[in-house]
């Protein structure tokens, strides 16, 4: 079987394997095929890749030659030509469903990363929260160099300087990591989630929890928000928008599946905001936590800067395409037999959770759904 690796366009800076990955692959009698500079973002050079066992091929080779292809997002791979082919990366199908109807047509076999069941057995499959703790780490260093004072507290002969506080929406892989990354900095943490049951682990971690009563349950949304009452969300509102305007700086990383992102930060509540705080919004690909974030954008409110990426994992490609790639390892186990040949096994819930399209049909109930 051939494995092939695309370079990802631009501002993509990841890859799908490492060269520490190649080697294991080759290890199980797979062959990978890795385009020219595929890793160069990344600092993978195309020479450690062949010194790990790889090839360096075209892009076109790899779309008519390969048995299954890796590329992190689809525009990379959409158009591949070899017939029966398998894609395999995070491609949102949930946000793409005519795509996968597209791709179903196309015959492609497609398995997106993002819909692995976020369970025990999975957890070293878990590609979002693998990069979901990048994000987290670096929307505190972004935020950190974006605001005008301190982080920590100082006395200093000049006076004391108190240390900046801190709101964290969201306590979920991405919202843990920016904990403790911002308590590191010196900064005080306030954090506020749906799920009573991260109180105890945000606390481990040194911040203080907010909770509002009533919230709907969430243990079965796989880490992610979901769809409250209109009562509940009035009282969330009211509770974050008394933190809000005491905080410096305010984390937010809300979404939920296919859908937008819930606005938790409203006009009302960035204009009780100091002048000079700074938001970082996670969830901008999908409208974003506030109602002036943009996407790829750092705009300026009433003195409030509002910075929309959820990108932050591509800002340290090294790590995240380490990680990414083994994730992406601990997959294929599941699907590649000891001879080294694809053998896709839908009776394993992990492999049947992953795989969106098959045989020509959306096999996802979700996207099917949707369509």
């Amino acid at each position: 079987m051939i494995i092939g690796v695309l370079k990802e366009q631009l501002p993509e800076t990841r890859v799908s394997l490492s060269p520490e990955v190649v080697q294991a692959l080759v290890k199980m009698k797979v062959s990978v095929w890795v385009e020219s500079n595929a890793g160069a973002s990344a600092f993978f050079i195309d020479q450690s890749y062949i010194d790990a066992g790889a090839l360096i091929k075209s892009s076109s080779e790899i779309t008519d030659e390969a048995d299954l292809i890796l590329a992190i997002h689809l525009a990379s791979v959409e158009h591949s030509s070899k017939d029966n082919a398998v894609l395999m990366g995070v491609y949102q199908p949930l946000s793409h469903p005519q795509l996968m109807q597209k791709l179903a047509v196309a015959q492609q076999t497609v398995f997106s990363l993002d819909t692995i069941p976020r369970t025990t057995r999975a957890q070293s499959m878990d590609v979002l929260s693998s990069q979901a703790n990048i994000a987290g780490y670096k929307a505190v260093l972004l935020s950190a160099m974006q605001y005008s004072r301190y982080f920590p507290m100082f006395m200093t002969a000049a006076g004391s300087i108190p240390p900046a506080k801190v709101m964290i929406l969201g306590a979920g892989v991405a919202g843990l990591q920016a904990i403790a990354t911002a308590r590191r900095l010196g900064a005080v943490v306030e954090v506020f989630d749906t799920r009573p049951a991260v109180k105890e682990e945000v606390a481990s971690l040194g911040a203080k929890f907010i909770e509002v009563e009533g919230a709907a349950d969430a243990s079965k949304a796989g880490g992610y928000a979901v769809q409250q009452s209109e009562e509940f969300q009035a009282k969330q509102k009211a509770k974050i928008h008394e933190h809000i305007r005491k905080s410096d700086v305010v984390i937010t990383t809300a979404q939920i599946p296919g859908m937008k992102a819930p606005i938790l930060i409203t006009k009302e509540m960035m204009a009780d905001m100091r002048a000079g705080s700074v938001i970082v919004d996670l969830a901008s690909a999908t409208g974003g936590n506030t109602d002036f974030t943009k996407d790829k954008e750092t705009v300026m409110q009433n003195g409030v800067t509002i910075i929309g990426n959820s990108a932050l994992a591509a800002s340290m490609p090294s790590d995240a395409s380490k990680l990414y790639a083994k994730n992406v390892l601990n997959f294929l186990k599941l699907v590649i037999d000891a001879e080294g040949t694809l053998k896709l096994n839908f009776e394993d819930d992990i492999v049947k959770g992953a795989c969106i399209v098959h045989n020509g049909n959306i096999v996802n109930e979700r996207v099917a759904t949707l369509l």
